[in-house]
């Protein structure tokens, strides 16, 4: 059994996976990335090994992802988590062909050609108010925690139009919504409508075809995945629980697995005799 590990280094939270050569999740884990970026990396790897029961040699590749994929030193390779996010999406859902991850920091949507290859990408990483950190900043103005979004937005009767083009001016909009009385949790739902208003028109510009699947921490939501539903009109792949937040990072362990098959391929060919 060959084992391989992916570590997803995100802005606001680090995840790992490791796999078996049947492409099998045998442990995983995550914590928040913080400061120290490399010991966020280097920790959750560990916390992940002990998960599955595998020890750290038994690993044959370590691939990284993420913000800061460049920071975890056992990394035999380094990827973007455009190409993480498609391989780990078309693994879960082979007929992926639009990906939409939405963080805490960065949006992202890709469209994907044969054999899981981005053909065209679009990212929104300079406003808050694209971002999954709009929500928490909400959330938090409100009084409440990250956590909470979800159960709070569940009991929306209406959603509060939310129109700020920018954080800044999204944020006046909450505080003045809040001073007429509207309720927390319909303020929260607008906020989330506004949110997939802008992930759907990233969706758009990078000409979105279906299969659509939905990963990052955001989606964890299942309110923003009813309201992208919604908007657009077509069925979602969302990956179950928690995994949604582990795609990027599993995609990078199955990267590492395909790197070995192509190594042992090419030995397996130089041993041939002429």
């Amino acid at each position: 059994m060959t084992y391989t590990a992916g570590v997803d280094i995100g802005s606001t939270y680090t995840k790992a996976v490791v796999l078996d050569s049947a492409r099998e999740i045998v442990g995983r884990a995550m914590r928040p990335t913080g400061f120290r970026l490399a010991e966020a990396g280097a920790g959750v790897l560990d916390e992940a090994l002990a998960e599955g029961a595998v020890m750290a040699e038994e690993v044959q590749y370590v691939v990284s992802t993420g913000f800061g994929r460049h920071q975890l030193d056992r990394a035999d390779i380094h990827v973007t988590d455009l190409t993480a996010g498609a391989r780990g999406a078309t693994l879960l859902f082979p007929d992926t062909r639009t990906v939409l991850d939405v963080g805490g920091q960065t949006m992202k949507a890709t469209r994907l050609g044969d054999r899981a290859k981005v053909q065209s990408f679009r990212l929104n990483d300079k406003c808050a108010a694209g971002t999954g950190a709009f929500l928490e900043k909400t959330a938090r103005y409100m009084g409440y925690g990250t956590e909470e979004i979800g159960p709070l937005v569940a009991t929306s009767k209406e959603p509060v139009p939310i129109s700020g083009v920018c954080a800044v001016f999204a944020e006046s909009e909450v505080i003045n919504q809040l001073s007429q009385g509207s309720a927390p949790a319909d303020i929260m739902h607008g906020a989330v409508v506004s949110l997939v208003g802008r992930s759907v028109q990233l969706m758009k510009r990078v000409r979105m075809e279906p299969e659509f699947t939905l990963i990052g921490g955001i989606l964890r939501f299942e309110r923003m995945v009813d309201v992208i539903r919604g908007e657009l009109e077509a069925d979602v792949n969302v990956p179950p629980g928690d995994m949604v937040q582990f795609t990027s990072a599993l995609g990078a362990a199955l990267l590492g697995q395909m790197r070995l098959e192509k190594l042992a391929g090419a030995r397996s060919s130089s041993s041939r005799p002429a």
